[in-house]
């Protein structure tokens, strides 16, 4: 049995996390949390700041506020928290979409999030159907902002979306920003020319669990925040037994670990990315 450990990684350690959803917190009681291993308590001070404790050694942490969550960083922040361009559009629905808690690395959870394979089987009558399960050939680059990008992307979906009238041709652009963040853009049923946008922030919260908090920003066009985020919990739903039944629960570095097809194209890449940030945390790292 692999025993859960602190977290080492200094690509992770200095890096900004979603620890809460703001509308969870209360200045009524504490909230409690977990980032990388550490225990953390949370409380809302006098001019709504929030406080962040570390329950092992009493130190404060850093922490701020963006698109509706709670940040932290255990060390010393090495970038500014993931750009969201969307967040700024004012015809956008912006919504958090519950915190989902998930009994499994949150690279698993990342990986999961980047495979279309599964959007027949998992999701039939909604992102997915039957005969429609093959996925077709895609494009799959390292950006020079160091980022992996997925593009042209295409997956028959009966219900793509709250506004879709009927099934169509869903295009797909995947972008992994971070470790534990990524986002999905795709095609929007009423504005043809433009695309939704869900961001998924991973709360490592240690090495066979996480917790995912989702950040829709949904074009407004014939739909409503409440039908946004209900959209989200349901599809998310369904991937979590998915999700928690994944043998092992770390994601497997090693080439070898597990046999990929070319669907995975997206996946071999981002395991691959992982190795060479030396990431370690969630993971099964490659035998030398």
């Amino acid at each position: 049995m692999i025993m859960s450990a602190l977290c080492s990684d200094r690509v992770l350690l200095d890096d900004w996390h979603v620890v809460a959803d703001l509308a969870n917190l209360s200045p009524q009681a504490p909230f409690r949390t977990r980032l990388l291993g550490v225990d953390l308590t949370i409380r809302c001070r006098q001019g709504d700041i929030k406080q962040v404790v570390r329950n092992d050694n009493g130190q404060n942490v850093r922490a701020t506020e963006r698109y509706g969550f709670l940040w932290a960083c255990l060390g010393s922040p090495a970038r500014d928290i993931v750009a969201v361009p969307e967040a700024l559009e004012d015809d956008r629905h912006f919504v958090t979409g519950g915190s989902i808690a998930v009994r499994v690395s949150g690279l698993r959870a990342v990986e999961n999030f980047l495979d279309m394979g599964h959007f027949p089987f998992v999701h039939t009558g909604w992102l997915g159907d039957e005969p429609h399960t093959e996925v077709a050939p895609y494009k799959v680059e390292l950006t020079p902002d160091d980022e992996l990008v997925a593009s042209e992307c295409k997956f028959y979906q009966p219900i793509a979306s709250p506004t879709a009238k009927e099934g169509f041709i869903v295009e797909y652009i995947y972008k992994v920003i971070r470790p534990y963040t990524v986002a999905l853009y795709k095609s929007n049923p009423v504005q043809k020319d433009r695309l939704d946008v869900i961001t998924l922030f991973v709360q490592p919260v240690d090495e066979d669990n996480c917790i995912a908090h989702p950040f829709l920003c949904y074009l407004k066009d014939g739909i409503d925040a409440a039908t946004v985020r209900a959209f989200m919990q349901l599809i998310f739903a369904q991937d979590k037994p998915i999700l928690e039944n994944q043998v092992p629960k770390r994601l497997p570095l090693d080439p070898r670990a597990e046999t990929p097809i070319r669907a995975d194209a997206v996946a071999v890449l981002y395991r691959r990315w992982l190795r060479d940030k030396s990431v370690t945390y969630g993971a099964i790292p490659a035998r030398s």
